[in-house]
C-alpha cells in the first residue's frame, strides 16, 4: 500500500498528526508515524525512544542532559537513519512533516538524507524566510503554514488539507515508479555546471553530450547547484562530470554569496567519477544588490549584472590562489581527470574589450594550474580560444566521453 511517513513531535503536535493521518486514510494512503520529540512518550509506529537509539543515544540520556539543542540534533540524526532504512526497504514512499523551527529542523535533516526523487513535503512556520537550512541541496518541497501549527482551525485545515492532497499524489506516483521495472535503455547521466556567463559553452557541450548518448543534467553554479552536483557524484548517480563552471570556488575564497563550501570539486574525484574540470567564471565573485557589497572591497572593479546581482573582478593574486586550490582538489582525487583552459577568457565578460578583461589575472590562474598539475597523470588541455567560442564546449564534451570510455575499459 502507498505509505507516507509522518515525522513530528507527537507529544506537542499529536492532534495535528492525527488529523494528517486521517486525511491520508481518506486518500487511501497509509500513514507511518515517526516521533522525534525528545520528551515524548506518545504512541507511534516508530516511537521517540527508537529514534533516539538510532541517533546514538537514549531518551533517558537526552532528558538528563537537559540540552534541547543537542537533543534535537540527536533526534534529527536518528530520524534520518530510520527514514533512510524504511525507504530503502520500500516501506515508505514519501514523507510529510509539519511544525515550527525545532520540528522543521529535525524533519528537514531526515528529508535531506533521502535520495533525489523521493517526495518530501515540509509545512513550516519558517518557510517564508531563509529556507536554505531546510532544503540544503535536496528536493524538499516547502509550504508556508501561514498560521502556527497549534491545533486545527478553519485556516490551518485548508493549508494542511492541501499538504495531505499534495503528498498523497506524490506518494502514489513515486510508489508506481518504484514498482515499474527499471528501464535498461536509460542513458548514462552526466553532470554539467553552467553560469549565465558561460552559457554558450555549456549549451554546446550539452548538445554534444546528448549526441554522444548521454543524459546531460545541468547545474546552475550558485552554491546550492554545486553542492547538489557534489552529492549526486558521491551517491553514484553520475557517469561523468563536465565541471566547466567552477566560479563557486571564487566565492568561497573571497567571500561571495554563491559559495558551495570547502568541499566543492571533491566528490567526483573521491568517487573516481571521470571528470573534466574547467575554469569558467573564476574571474568573478558574486554579491547581491550593489549596496550589499562589503565595504572592505571598496575600490575594486565591479559590474552590476542586474538589480540583485553585483559582480566583482578577481585579482591576479586571487586567480593564482584559485588555480592552486583547483589543482590541489583535482590531484587529491582518482579516476580519469582532465583540466581545460580557455586562454582567451573564462567568462562572457572576461573577453578582449570586456568589463572584466584582465590578461595579467588570467595568466596568473593559468600558470598556477600548469604548475599545480606538473608531474601528475592529469591531462591538461590548453586552447587558444575564449570559453564561449564555438568548438570549446564541444571539445570538452568529447574529452569527457573519452575519459568515460577509458574508465569503462579499465572496469
Amino acid at each position: 500500500m502507498t505509505t507516507v511517513a509522518l515525522i513530528g513531535t507527537l507529544d506537542t503536535k499529536g492532534e495535528e498528526y492525527r488529523w494528517l493521518a486521517d486525511g491520508l486514510a481518506r486518500e487511501d494512503v497509509r500513514a507511518l508515524t515517526i516521533d522525534v520529540g525528545p520528551l515524548s512518550d506518545a504512541a507511534a509506529d516508530i516511537p521517540a525512544a527508537q529514534v533516539a537509539e538510532a541517533g546514538g543515544s537514549s531518551l533517558t540520556a537526552l532528558r538528563e542532559a537537559g540540552d534541547r539543542g543537542a537533543a534535537l540534533t540527536t533526534m534529527a540524526r536518528g530520524a534520518a537513519a530510520v527514514l533512510v532504512d524504511l525507504y530503502r526497504r520500500g516501506e515508505v514512499d514519501a514523507v510529510l512533516s509539519v511544525g515550527g523551527s525545532g520540528g522543521s529542523s529535525v524533519a528537514a535533516q531526515a528529508m535531506q538524507a533521502l535520495p533525489v526523487g523521493a517526495p518530501k513535503l515540509l509545512v513550516s512556520t519558517m518557510a517564508s524566510g531563509d529556507v536554505s537550512p531546510y532544503v540544503g541541496e535536496s528536493d524538499v518541497t516547502l509550504m508556508y503554514s501561514v498560521v502556527d501549527i497549534a491545533g486545527i482551525n478553519s485556516l490551518s485545515e485548508q493549508v494542511l488539507g492541501n499538504a495531505v492532497a499534495a503528498i498523497a499524489g506524490m506518494a502514489r506516483a513515486a510508489h508506481a515508479r518504484r514498482e515499474r521495472p527499471a528501464d535498461s535503455a536509460h542513458r548514462p547521466m552526466v553532470a554539467l555546471t553552467m553560469f549565465g556567463l558561460t552559457t554558450p559553452a555549456c549549451d554546446e557541450a550539452r548538445e554534444e553530450l546528448t549526441a554522444l548518448g548521454y543524459e546531460p543534467v545541468v547545474f546552475h553554479a550558485t552554491g546550492s547547484g554545486g553542492r547538489a552536483m557534489e552529492r549526486l557524484a558521491a551517491d553514484g548517480f553520475l557517469a561523468g562530470v563536465l565541471d566547466l563552471t567552477t566560479t563557486e570556488l571564487a566565492d568561497d575564497l573571497v567571500g561571495g554569496v554563491l559559495t558551495a563550501g570547502p568541499d566543492r570539486l571533491t566528490a567526483a574525484g573521491a568517487a573516481g567519477v571521470p571528470q573534466v574540470v574547467g575554469v569558467g567564471a573564476l574571474d568573478m565573485v558574486n554579491f547581491g544588490p550593489e549596496a550589499s557589497v562589503p565595504e572592505r572591497f571598496a575600490g575594486r572593479r565591479f559590474l552590476v549584472h542586474n538589480p540583485t546581482v553585483t559582480l566583482m573582478r578577481t585579482t591576479a593574486e586571487e586567480m593564482r590562489t584559485l588555480g592552486e586550490r583547483l589543482t590541489e582538489k583535482v590531484r587529491a582525487g582518482h579516476g580519469p581527470r582532465a583540466v581545460v583552459l580557455p586562454l582567451r577568457g573564462v567568462s562572457g565578460i572576461d573577453i578582449e574589450g570586456g568589463p572584466f578583461a584582465d590578461a595579467e589575472a588570467d595568466a596568473a590562474l593559468f600558470d598556477a594550474v600548469r604548475t599545480g598539475l606538473s608531474g601528475s597523470d592529469i591531462r591538461l588541455v590548453e586552447s587558444d580560444q575564449h570559453i564561449n567560442d564555438p568548438g570549446f564546449g564541444r571539445a570538452a564534451a568529447r574529452l569527457l566521453h573519452e575519459l568515460i570510455a577509458t574508465s569503462t575499459q579499465e572496469d
